[in-house]
């Protein structure tokens, strides 16, 4: 009997052109397109392996489900419910497939920073023609830190593309034991507090997790420099807006480069919108050609090494939910 793939719930375009693309090209794997919940529910029983989202109902039937294709880098929270946690089906997702886009978005901060951009922006919008004062309002990169919390692919992306600028990069990381090219020290995640004060950009790349839910607060943005500017392309919830507005307001930080919020879309309303120093993007750090066809080739690998009884890529700590 075939091993059994089942591409779970709801479907698009895009997925039913994956299903198809995988049964041709591995005619041992028996690919299912399941169109609703109902069709799920009679084939999950004996799927060995499915990619999307599993809602606890299906995982109870799952009988032989050894191996779970998640559909994003980073799941939102609620996809590792404790079911899922304690269920023996391996999980991988889709990290490595942003590391460019988002590497270019955040270095785009990071230049709009250190020339005052920040500063020209909301004066062209208002046609003023001010200069700063000679030699002002300039992050002079070659002496400058970069501290990047979460030296994955994207932070390793990232420390590559400051080095070039020749900043110093320093890297903290929970996982990684060996520093890529460009990171300077790498360090774990205990001694952050004491790395923020040396930083001149804090750069966030981590997913949302138990533990890094709001663990840039008032205090941590009180340890950096009132220089240092904070950049966040990693997930919203890591950072509590209110205490990054207030810490801004406080002057205590130099401005901060978001791409994603606790609450997204953020509010009209919200005092980011307004607050010099502060640059907005919607969610958009990792638009760029070419991904879901890294995507496909995700699957398709994993599939083959499901198929071949190798190590799949991308596997995930389901407790710390990447």
């Amino acid at each position: 009997m075939p091993a059994e793939f089942v591409m779970l719930p709801p479907q698009t375009e895009r997925t039913r052109e994956w299903g198809a693309r995988l049964a041709a090209a591995l005619p041992e794997l028996k690919v299912v397109v399941a169109e609703n919940h109902t069709h799920a529910a009679q084939v999950i029983g004996h799927a060995d392996a499915a990619f999307g989202v599993i809602p606890p109902d299906l995982l109870r039937q799952a009988q032989r489900l050894r191996w779970l294709q998640a559909p994003q880098a980073a799941p939102p929270a609620g996809y590792y419910y404790p079911e899922l946690i304690a269920h023996p089906v391996a999980i991988t997702n889709f990290r490595e497939i942003y590391n460019d886009h988002i590497g270019a978005h955040v270095m785009a901060f990071v230049l709009a920073f250190a020339r005052g951009l920040h500063r020209y922006i909301p004066q062209q919008l208002k046609r003023e023609w001010k200069k700063l004062p000679a030699d002002t309002g300039v992050v002079h990169l070659p002496e400058a830190t970069a501290l990047v919390v979460g030296v994955g692919g994207i932070g390793s992306e990232v420390a590559r593309l400051a080095a070039a600028f020749g900043m110093r990069v320093i890297g903290v990381d929970e996982r990684r034991r060996d520093a890529p090219p460009g990171v300077a020290e790498l360090h774990r995640g205990d001694e952050l507090d004491a790395l923020l004060p040396q930083a001149d950009f804090v750069i966030l790349t981590v997913p949302h997790t138990p533990e890094t839910e709001g663990f840039m607060n008032r205090a941590r943005f009180q340890e950096m420099k009132k220089t240092a500017f904070f950049i966040n392309i990693g997930r919203g919830m890591t950072t509590r807006l209110d205490d990054l507005v207030e810490a801004l307001r406080a002057g205590e930080i130099a401005g901060a480069g978001l791409d994603v919020f606790e609450q997204e879309p953020l509010p009209a309303d919200h005092p980011l919108w307004t607050i010099p120093g502060v640059l907005l993007t919607p969610h958009t750090a990792g638009y760029g050609p070419y991904l879901d066809e890294r995507r496909y080739e995700i699957i398709l690998d994993n599939c083959r090494r499901f198929l071949a009884g190798q190590p799949l890529r991308n596997l995930v700590d389901k407790a710390r939910w990447f």
